[in-house]
């Protein structure tokens, strides 16, 4: 169909991408749509936009209280591709076991993500990243996270930005999206991995690095003793704009003795 042919310009100008099996398969041969999702999830997460795999992934929940082995396969290989979410439509709306189809999808994209395979195809799928300041600063701060004990990436965001290319790397640890605006914390909410925080406006990156602080203790991934990594762009307010990386403490006293302004 033409929405599959035109997929790279629509991918441009989206937030982001739903995998609607059920409307593909009208169009298309069933055995065409296994590698279309592939494709897709791929292309979709390469440029750090949310994917969303939808359409009978759990159908036979509708009508009965567990699941076939085949569609928990559905939904796991979904997740092992890296799609940011699997959906359920009427195993949900309609059906007679809603709870029960929820809990079940949990349960799987919990099982894989605990999986090692699962960590070893996520680092084999990922894709260059293009050459921007932000796109260096989100895969250092995976990077760093990876080689270091941090609790959490702190990603300050206007736009929702610099977290969606966070969210792309798939660090190990969570990622916090601080962002003054609620419609952006809205927005984020739907991609991988990230824990969306409303914050006040900052001017200065040390009140940034505080806030990142509290936001990590106050919501449990971090204690006092523990270290984060804060990525922020300077000056403040202007999207796009993520220039600044640091490894830094939980504690306050820690953070205020560190000296100037930053």
């Amino acid at each position: 169909p033409a929405a599959v042919k035109a997929f790279a310009e629509i991918l441009e100008a989206s937030d982001g991408i739903m995998v609607a099996r059920g409307d593909l398969g009208v169009e298309l041969p069933v055995t065409s749509l296994p590698p279309i999702q592939k494709r897709l999830v791929r292309l979709s997460r390469a440029v750090g936009k949310p994917v969303i795999v939808a359409t009978q992934m759990l159908e036979s929940m509708i009508t009965a209280p567990v699941p076939t082995r085949a569609e928990v396969s559905d939904v796991a290989t979904a997740i092992y591709e890296g799609a940011d979410g699997v959906m359920l439509s009427a195993e949900s709306a309609a059906g007679d076991y809603p709870v029960e189809a929820v809990t079940t999808m949990n349960n799987v994209a919990a099982s894989v993500e605990s999986d090692t395979v699962y960590r070893q195809i996520i680092e084999a799928s990922r894709t260059p990243s293009r050459h921007s300041v932000a796109d260096a600063i989100t895969v250092a701060a995976r990077e760093v996270a990876e080689t270091t004990n941090v609790k959490a990436i702190c990603c300050f965001s206007h736009s929702g930005t610099t977290a969606l290319l966070a969210a792309r790397e798939r660090p190990k640890v969570p990622i916090i999206a601080l962002t003054p605006l609620v419609r952006t914390a809205r927005r984020l909410a739907l991609s991988w991995g990230l824990h969306c925080v409303v914050t006040a406006e900052v001017d200065r990156f040390k009140m940034a690095v505080v806030n990142a602080a509290r936001a990590a203790r106050e919501h449990g991934f971090a204690t006092d003793a523990d270290r984060i990594i804060v990525t922020a762009g300077i000056p403040f307010g202007q999207p796009g704009s993520t220039n600044i990386l640091r490894v830094a403490p939980c504690d306050e006293k820690k953070i205020y003795a560190g000296g100037g302004e930053d």
